[in-house]
């Protein structure tokens, strides 16, 4: 397939230094990157990043009761005037 690629200017940098090391042409260097992010599982690339945890933090007790519903809730926040 022929077609038009826009690459960004840190790609287009590390497609040059890869067609200069390894002495191929800029066809080879992008259908081989290509192959290698395309071919790769997405797990792998999962596995790779570092879990992100959430601090627990207690707040203590609900001090305006039960939230089973927004109108509760404003109601206890703002008065029953919050309409």
């Amino acid at each position: 397939m022929r077609t038009t690629l826009t690459l960004e200017d840190d790609v287009a940098s590390l497609v040059r230094r890869a067609m200069k090391s390894r002495r191929a042409s800029l066809k080879r260097v992008v259908n081989d990157a290509l192959r290698i992010g395309l071919l790769a599982p997405a797990d792998q690339a999962r596995e790779a990043a570092p879990a992100y945890r959430t601090r627990v933090h207690e707040s203590g007790p609900c001090l305006i009761g039960d939230l089973v519903s927004v109108a509760e809730a404003l109601a206890a926040a703002e008065g029953e005037d919050h309409k």
